[in-house]
């Protein structure tokens, strides 16, 4: 029976709102990962703030933190308003590197996490941009955000190095 009402929808959807609810799906999966993300980078940053080594890796986990929680309000606005739950944790693949940050510290723990952070925000910057591409308030979160997101590459990527100063 279901097979048939699923059929019948099918059948009787117009391909224009089949596409329609594809991108919604996109955004509605967008915007979930990113409050993930800022989750996840809210976590990292404190732990930067208490295990890094050199006051640069600190002030950037301070910037993570700050940062990535006022975002983390705007996708949470945007998620309720694509009717979305917005998640209350990060992912188990975010929830690993703060595992595995945690049993760092020192020196080590700031080549990790300098590394850790540029790779995250490559990716992220990827993400947000093919999201931007959008017009829905998903897309206009992404846009609004990618500039912080370069930002926070770009301190990271000047740490490259110089992450072995002393407290």
């Amino acid at each position: 029976m279901r097979k048939r009402v699923a059929l019948a929808i099918a059948i009787t959807t117009p391909l224009w709102l089949g596409s329609a609810r594809a991108a919604d799906v996109a955004s509605e999966a967008f915007i979930k990962e990113a409050i993930e993300g800022n989750l996840a980078e809210v976590q990292v940053g404190q732990l930067a703030q208490q295990r890094g080594q050199s006051e640069r890796v600190r002030s950037l986990g301070r910037m993570l933190e700050n940062d990535r929680a006022a975002a983390n309000q705007e996708a949470t606005s945007v998620a309720n308003a694509l009717g979305v739950s917005p998640p209350t944790q990060p992912d188990e693949s975010q929830r690993a590197v703060y595992e595995k940050l945690s049993r760092l510290s020192g020196a080590e723990f700031d080549r990790q996490f300098v590394s850790d952070m540029i790779k995250d925000h490559l990716a992220d910057i990827r993400r947000f941009e093919s999201a931007a591409k959008k017009k829905d308030p998903a897309a206009d979160y992404a846009k609004q955000t990618l500039p912080t997101l370069r930002k926070h590459l770009q301190t990271a990527e000047t740490l490259v190095g110089g992450t072995t100063g002393s407290r």
